[in-house]
């Protein structure tokens, strides 16, 4: 193999050629940073926040693929993956994560002790809920608690403080994340069943299209509230507004189950943070605290 092809085949095993990990671990962690600085962050944080988070990502991802290594095979979606294809090592993706794990951790040493520290526990969540597969029914919850990290680290960096608003916008992001990864996890549900992997799809069984839209309905219950806690105007109940929309559209795909449409719904998820960010920002723009 060629460097030029070693360079494409990490690449794909870091999923850089499908950012929507990367969009999705992104947008709790901005909302943190404009509720944190009550409008525009420090630059430098939001930089660091913005490249850790891509590197984060990737490293979780290579790490994903080292957990399942003899399970991607056997799934449709996941069979052709660097590892599962033979043309990726072990020790290379552990090298790899450690890589990229090691790079984010010198992003974030120049700032407070705070964020340092926490930056422990963020980074054992993303290595081991791979594994929690195997054993836990509800491995999207915990998937949930990992994805939701960027936010107290967040208002670490910005404010070397976690005031009580840091729980429970984690906890919003937490019903979000099993909402939009049930449905993720109704792709591969057949696969995963005869396989024995856990997943939130096959723990709601015949519930899974009310369980994710519960879990919606939750995620945006709280983001209410949280517009209450923090004084938040118009601008910003308007974004919650079209994100209730567009995850109304949601339903619509999911609700028969056909694999490629749940997939289309998982993805379409990025909007919905988009959405609420730019709510976030525009409120604090137009309404200087």
């Amino acid at each position: 193999m060629s460097m030029t092809e070693r360079i494409q085949t990490y690449a794909q095993l870091m999923r850089l050629d499908k950012p929507i990990g990367i969009l999705l671990l992104l947008w709790p962690m901005l909302w943190g940073l404009w509720f944190a600085a009550q409008g525009l962050p420090d630059a430098h944080v939001f930089v660091i926040f913005v490249l850790g988070t891509v590197l984060m990502r990737s490293a979780g991802c290579v790490i994903n693929d080292y957990a399942d290594r003899d399970f991607d095979p056997h799934v449709e979606r996941t069979k052709n993956r660097p590892m599962a294809a033979g043309r990726v090592g072990s020790r290379e993706a552990l090298l790899l994560a450690g890589g990229l794990s090691l790079i984010a951790f010198l992003l974030i040493l120049p700032l407070n002790q705070l964020t340092i520290v926490l930056s422990v526990p963020a980074l054992f969540l993303a290595a081991s809920y791979p594994f929690t597969k195997r054993f836990f029914a509800m491995p999207q919850a915990y998937l949930g608690i990992a994805f939701s990290f960027g936010i107290p680290m967040a208002f670490a960096a910005q404010t070397d403080s976690l005031p009580s608003i840091v729980w429970v916008l984690m906890l919003a992001n937490l019903f979000w994340v099993i909402a939009y990864d049930t449905a993720y996890a109704m792709v591969d549900k057949p696969d995963d069943l005869k396989i024995g992997i856990k997943t939130s799809a096959i723990t709601f069984g015949q519930f899974d299209v009310l369980g994710v839209m519960a879990c919606h309905s939750c995620f945006i219950a709280i983001m209410a509230v949280i517009g209450q806690l923090q004084s938040m105007n118009w601008v910003y109940y308007a974004g919650l507004a079209v994100a209730v929309v567009l995850i109304a559209y949601q339903y619509s795909l999911i609700r028969n189950r056909d694999r490629a449409l749940c997939f289309k719904a998982f993805l379409h998820n990025n909007w919905v943070g988009m959405t609420i960010f730019f709510g976030i920002a525009l409120d604090f723009l137009m309404f200087p605290r």
